[in-house]
């Protein structure tokens, strides 16, 4: 009853995400502000562009309200750690719903392997949370949360989905070099959009909480990648070439990557703020 209930609710909420954390002033501060020389707080570190999704290189972020929004998951995560090594020692003693659903989510990830692993959690936790925005839910526009305060209330917008896959996947034992959180711009509709991301046998493969089915990323189209979060912290991902449209004409324009999913009826799960 309750699979059905999350089932359905999963189906009517297989929309696009527009996150509200990228703010007009962030995005400027975090995108467009040019590199001074020798400037200590202009990322210099590059990372080779074959090691992130997409093939695109990218440098880490010193500052800005995606970095700090990152590290207060990481801060709230640590107490998360705790609950859940309490509750895999004494199940039958924890007291935690929502750990005891989060640890029965990877057990079954375990019992798999290669891309049936990623792909038990990838529908784990898309039938485990409702789509509801942040403003529906918290009443605030740009709250990021952790797995178990995700399970726990049962709801959650697209960065709280791959959060969840993203910690899930770790536990399952993915390298943590192979697990990503990717930030995906939406050209057609001008949203953001948040999915994980994991590298199996060199290709990564997107998983989004509007679809079942992982996509790899050189089949996405109609987004550009953003940002990428990752073990060592959040990235930018850096301009692209110019690329060709479906007639062969040029556009002077980052890179367009296909959609993971077309969203049915043409609406999002969460309101444009």
């Amino acid at each position: 009853m309750g699979l059905s209930v999350y089932a359905r609710a999963w189906r009517a909420g297989i929309v696009a995400c527009g996150l509200a954390w990228f703010g007009p002033a962030d995005l400027r501060a975090e995108t467009d502000q040019p590199s001074a020389p020798g400037d200590s707080s202009t990322p210099v570190e590059m990372i080779q562009r074959s090691a992130e999704p997409f093939g695109l290189a990218a440098s880490s972020l010193a500052g800005g309200g995606l970095r700090d929004k990152w590290l207060g998951v990481q801060r709230r995560l640590d107490d998360e750690m705790v609950q859940l090594a309490l509750c895999e020692g004494d199940r039958d003693g924890c007291v935690s719903p929502a750990a005891l659903k989060f640890l029965d989510i990877v057990d079954a990830a375990r019992l798999r392997e290669g891309r049936a692993r990623l792909g038990e959690i990838n529908r784990a936790v898309n039938l485990a949370i409702r789509p509801m925005s942040d403003l529906a839910q918290h009443g605030q526009i740009d709250v990021w949360t952790p797995p178990l305060a995700t399970l726990a209330r049962g709801g959650g917008d697209c960065e709280d989905y791959a959060i969840a896959k993203f910690i899930a996947l770790r536990r399952a034992g993915l390298a943590p070099d192979d697990l990503r959180i990717v930030v995906l711009h939406d050209t057609i509709r001008g949203e953001d959009h948040a999915v994980a991301a994991a590298r199996l046998e060199g290709r990564w493969l997107t998983l989004d909480n509007r679809r079942m089915a992982m996509v790899e990323d050189v089949d996405v189209r109609n987004f550009r990648p953003t940002f990428v979060i990752g073990q060592h912290g959040v990235m930018r991902y850096a301009d692209t070439p110019l690329l060709a449209d479906a007639s062969g004409s040029t556009l002077a324009a980052p890179l367009v990557v296909s959609s993971l999913a077309a969203p049915p009826s043409g609406h999002s799960n969460v309101p444009t703020e």
